[in-house]
């Protein structure tokens, strides 16, 4: 069953667990779940390396692969005409290697049509260092779908 349709403009919280969690878990084609958030021309600047729609689309796969379990804590998230900004930590947990935490900073900007167009992020990732305050303080929880 796909999620209601939201927009980041609408709610960029919302969009973060809906894309992410979609994204791994989904049954959905990963390339008609990217369409729904993000415009055709869409590009991502991740720490330095550029990232187009295809680009990502592809990440997907391996991640639908690879992930277990997704842990999404949205600290901030700020919507201001065209532009989005969020501060959000993820967890994830692999088949093989260890948990993985990233902190991620991501500021973008909006297509007229509530789309994401352009992001530009960075991120610090560490093998987990699980705190109570920390498990106690994650929004969501997303077990694997086997």
């Amino acid at each position: 069953m796909n999620p209601a349709p939201i927009s980041p403009a609408q709610d960029l919280r919302g969009y973060l667990h809906t894309y992410l969690t979609g994204a791994v878990f989904g049954d959905e084609p990963p390339d008609v779940l990217f369409d729904r958030f993000h415009t055709p021309d869409f590009e991502q600047l991740h720490d330095g390396a550029l990232l187009d729609r295809d680009k990502l689309v592809a990440h997907t796969r391996p991640a639908r692969r690879n992930v277990t379990a997704l842990h999404l804590n949205v600290h901030d998230a700020l919507v201001d005409g065209d532009r989005v900004a969020a501060h959000y930590t993820l967890r994830t947990t692999m088949r093989r290697g260890p948990e993985l935490v990233s902190e991620v900073w991501l500021f973008g900007n909006l297509a007229p049509d509530g789309r994401l167009h352009r992001i530009v992020s960075t991120s610090r990732t560490d093998p987990v260092r699980t705190s109570a305050a920390d498990q106690a303080a994650t929004d969501r929880a997303t077990p694997s779908p086997d």
